[in-house]
């Protein structure tokens, strides 16, 4: 059966100008984690990009390897204001009944401990150059999101990532 998650999340003390600025955006990449009906396994990590018609589930560590899934990103919208940098993403995935093929547990959707890392995009004025970095639902907060390249705080993540099944 399909199944959709609503993920969201948002950032605050968003720096606005001068060479603090860092163009903070999210990239159209998350991770989340199901159950995989094909790989029979519970908790899998599993990679959605925005425009692509599947998603990439890591897998098992002995066995069934890293492979495709039914699962995309149905809607992905960023809202930006004053200091905050907000997202709402639609996460659509199929689900069946199974149990893990490694311990027994019946597989639930979503999973009984639901995940998810969002990435982010940035550009650096000082050090005129590009990075990256991620939320996530399992990191202590507040935390500060600063440059890799001149150690700026770029923004606070002062609340962990909301997931919700929608259906």
């Amino acid at each position: 059966m399909l199944r959709t998650a609503e993920i969201t999340a948002e950032l605050t003390g968003l720096v606005g100008s001068g060479d603090d600025f860092h163009n903070l955006h999210w990239r159209s990449k998350l991770e989340f984690s199901v159950d995989c009906f094909v790989c029979e396994r519970t908790g899998r990590t599993t990679v959605y990009e925005c425009g692509a018609e599947r998603a990439l589930c890591s897998g098992s560590r002995s066995g069934f390897g890293r492979h495709y899934t039914a699962g995309r990103i149905a809607a992905y919208d960023t809202t930006s204001g004053k200091d905050r940098l907000g997202l709402r993403a639609l996460v659509d995935f199929w689900w069946a009944p199974f149990e893990d093929t490694r311990d027994g547990r019946a597989g639930q959707a979503p999973t009984s401990h639901p995940w998810v890392r969002l990435h982010l995009g940035y550009y650096c004025r000082k050090a005129k150059e590009g990075g990256t970095g991620s939320v996530q639902t399992n990191l202590v907060r507040p935390h500060e999101l600063r440059c890799a390249h001149c150690e700026s705080v770029m923004a606070t993540d002062a609340t962990t990532p909301a997931v919700r099944l929608l259906t």
